[in-house]
């Protein structure tokens, strides 16, 4: 059975089928019931792709991230994915491993399917601006970036404030009385300078002369990261007692690697870790982390695309773009002073 089918067995028009199908525009009481009555008789489903020519949209929606893997962007893709589905979209989530190819390749298939809006999930997809030829696949498709921002049309974007919340978390350990204090960069994106950036102006700010000297870099954020910046500490001969981690899982690596050496956390050295994961909770002594809040970040994201996607022609969608997150420092044994 089909539209046309339905307006003839129910004596209406086919437009009359279509709002009832799609719950758009005053439909007569009684004209409705006849069309609801043909439709529970044959138990019609339409298709999505019935739907999508009528709507003029296939409801579907994409999710770009780096690794589905990773704790923090499962946070926020489990909150957009939930927001959608419950506005009855479809959603495609995607991990492009951090390539710039791949995420060409994920845009060349969500535009086939023609999808009605893009979610970037992390600062990384920074770099889209400087490739016209893998932007241009999605050009008539609106993005919203999660802590992120590319200057095109249609690209929207709702960041965290990684400066102030790094910085914080420096200034209380320094203000605690650790004035030796170390920070570790992990990895190699837009958040993670910036998060390095304020504990910079930590330093700066409470006139430590070698804070530059104080910043550790390792190649990957996780255990083995943290033990290696452990090593770096020591082989420069630096005096620590207060350490910030630019991820959770570096600072626990971070820890056990102390323990090893035979110093105590908190005691000889504090340690402060970002993202507020489970490993801040799982490890001993538990970790002080900040919280940059990946829940709402999501749902910012979410209701900024929702807002684009539902905005009547002519209409600019209103957006929180420009808003920062502020993240809040969770104090846990690790850090305590």
């Amino acid at each position: 059975m089909n539209i046309y089918d339905i307006a003839a067995e129910s004596k209406t028009s086919i437009s009359t089928v279509s709002r009832v199908l799609n719950n758009k525009g005053n439909v007569n009481p009684q004209m409705r019931r006849r069309v609801e009555e043909v439709l529970k008789k044959y138990n019609y489903q339409p298709s999505a792709i019935a739907r999508g020519m009528v709507s003029k949209t296939m409801k579907n929606i994409g999710i770009l991230t780096v690794d589905v893997r990773e704790n923090h962007y499962a946070r926020m893709i489990y909150v957009i994915e939930q927001d959608f589905s419950s506005r009855g979209y479809n959603v495609n989530v995607c991990s492009t491993g951090g390539s710039v190819r791949e995420c060409g390749r994920y845009f060349e298939i969500l535009a086939g399917k023609q999808t009605d809006g893009i979610v970037l999930i992390g600062s990384v997809f920074n770099e889209l601006s400087e490739h016209p030829e893998i932007t241009s696949l999605i050009k008539n498709i609106p993005v919203v970036i999660a802590n992120g921002k590319v200057e095109l049309p249609d690209f929207y974007s709702v960041l965290v404030d990684d400066v102030k919340g790094i910085r914080r978390a420096a200034e209380y350990l320094y203000d605690g009385g650790r004035r030796d204090l170390a920070y570790v960069i992990d990895k190699d994106t837009d958040s993670a300078r910036r998060k390095m950036e304020g504990f910079l102006e930590a330093m700066k700010l409470r006139d430590v002369p070698d804070g530059p000297e104080r910043v550790i870099r390792v190649p990957e954020s996780s255990l083995e990261g943290g033990f290696a910046a452990v090593c770096q500490i020591f082989e420069k001969g630096l005096s620590v007692n207060g350490i910030v981690c630019g991820q959770d899982i570096t600072a626990v690596g971070v820890i056990k690697a102390l323990k090893r050496r035979g110093l105590r956390v908190p005691e000889d050295v504090a340690v402060i870790g970002c993202d507020n994961s489970p490993y801040s909770r799982i490890c001993e002594p538990e970790l002080a982390s900040l919280d940059n809040k990946p829940e709402l970040l999501g749902r910012m994201c979410a209701r900024i695309l929702a807002a684009r996607l539902e905005q009547e022609d002519g209409e600019e969608a209103e957006t929180e773009t420009g808003a920062a997150i502020q993240p809040e420092l969770i104090v846990r044994e690790s850090a305590r002073l």
